[in-house]
């Protein structure tokens, strides 16, 4: 959530700088007449409240002087009345406000270029170089097909379009890589391993930002008379781990990493990428979150995305990494960088990795805060997050990568000792 200040002060400002970079209308004039309506309700309301209170008063004095107070308990009865309506009143429009602010996106950071969509992203660099092969190259369907490791059909007999079952080899790759990025961003990177709820409640996906704006593109669960939500990433478990705290100093920063299941109702549907593993509404993530002081963000973002490049270095996958443009961030990030991994079959790079600095919005709407030592008062923490990487797509752009001409797949060094000791599946 952005800081209330800029809608309450500088609405026509805010509205500006959201259409330049965001492409999102703001109706500055509707922020200013509910403003405006409820400085005078609650002006109003305060008036009301003081005039109950002090004709209460004088009603205690006329009962202990044995005088008639029955006009005054009318007078306090009819300003009950509409004391009770101007809070009514009071509550509605302060819920339009925050219906607004909720739907709001984050401001981009100054170093953001500005775009409308992926065409403005730029490139910052590229590590490795695509390998030439002398034969067809297959993509990662065709090389899954082979022994049934990889089945559209299945996933879609047991629950519908975009769903997966892997088997034998395939599956024990699948659950390598996990294993492999889980232990790396332990061992090596120092995140905290962490295991968390596949569902979660509305306060968690308004923390992050998935609700109120993004409920369609949720699987959402009616549990009794309480609504609950299949996560979208870890990164909204993780987070609200922190909703509601106040943390001391020495703790921070705070770095989290887990790996989950992930639900996305809304996979999209982009020629290409609804065929195999591209877009499922079940995928699996090992995601990285980190809480810092904003003094420090910048530095952690940096440190984050250096962290899902190391995955994809020791599996010798080449990729390049981009910053995003005001036009293609996520709704809750300032600031994103995504590495994009090179899939032979598509001849071009594709997202694997999206780490994002939040600066204080996910923080503001979850009450995330830290005690300044220097103020002694609370202040609101920043939060990034981040795929460490996502491990379907690292799949994928093993199986194509390493593919062999007669249809094998070689095992990258670094996943050996995990898959037994082999070399490749075949």
């Amino acid at each position: 959530m952005l800081d209330p200040n800029l809608l309450r002060q500088t609405p026509a400002e805010l509205a500006d700088r959201l259409r330049a970079t965001r492409g999102f209308d703001l109706d500055a004039g509707a922020i200013t007449r509910l403003e405006a309506e409820r400085k005078r309700i609650q002006v109003r309301t305060q008036e009301l409240q003081q005039l109950r209170n002090a004709r209460s008063k004088a009603i205690g004095q006329a009962k202990a002087k044995g005088e008639d107070a029955s006009g005054l308990l009318a007078e306090v009865a009819g300003l009950g009345e509409e004391l009770k309506a101007s809070e009514a009143g009071l509550e509605r429009v302060r819920n339009a406000l925050e219906a607004i602010a909720l739907g709001l996106p984050n401001l981009p950071d100054e170093s953001v270029p500005l775009g409308r969509d992926e065409s403005g992203n730029v490139e910052q660099h590229r590590h490795g170089t695509p390998r030439g092969f002398g034969f067809q190259v297959k993509d990662h369907v065709e090389l899954g097909a082979r022994h049934g490791w990889l089945d559209g059909d299945a996933g879609a007999k047991l629950s519908g379009a975009r769903f997966t079952v892997l088997r034998g080899q395939l599956a024990r790759l699948h659950r390598a890589l996990a294993q492999f990025m889980l232990d790396l961003h332990v061992a090596e990177h120092g995140y905290e391993e962490t295991n968390v709820p596949l569902i979660v409640n509305a306060e968690s996906m308004q923390g992050t930002g998935q609700l109120p704006k993004f409920e369609d593109d949720l699987f959402g669960l009616d549990v009794g008379e309480t609504r609950r939500y299949l996560i979208p990433t870890a990164e909204v478990p993780l987070t609200n781990l922190v909703r509601d705290d106040i943390l001391d100093a020495g703790r921070l920063p705070i770095r989290m990493t887990a790996h989950s299941l992930c639900f996305r109702a809304e996979a999209g549907s982009h020629g290409r990428d609804t065929r195999g593993m591209i877009r499922q509404h079940q995928f699996e993530k090992v995601e990285l979150v980190a809480v810092t002081v904003p003094g420090e963000s910048e530095a952690e973002h940096e440190r984050m995305v250096r962290c899902a490049e190391v995955v994809l270095e020791k599996l010798g996958l080449p990729y390049r990494r981009m910053l995003l443009c005001s036009g293609d961030m996520g709704f809750a990030a300032r600031k994103t960088f995504d590495l994009e991994v090179w899939f032979p079959s598509q001849d071009c790079y594709r997202e694997i990795s999206s780490v994002s600095n939040c600066g204080d919005f996910q923080a503001r709407r979850m009450q995330a805060r830290w005690r300044n030592p220097e103020t002694g008062k609370p202040e609101l923490v920043h939060t990034l997050n981040g795929s460490g990487v996502a491990v379907g797509r690292a799949l994928i752009a093993v199986m194509e990568n390493y593919q062999q001409a007669d249809g094998s797949i070689e095992v990258p060094e670094a996943l050996r000792a995990l898959m037994g000791g082999v070399q490749s599946i075949d």
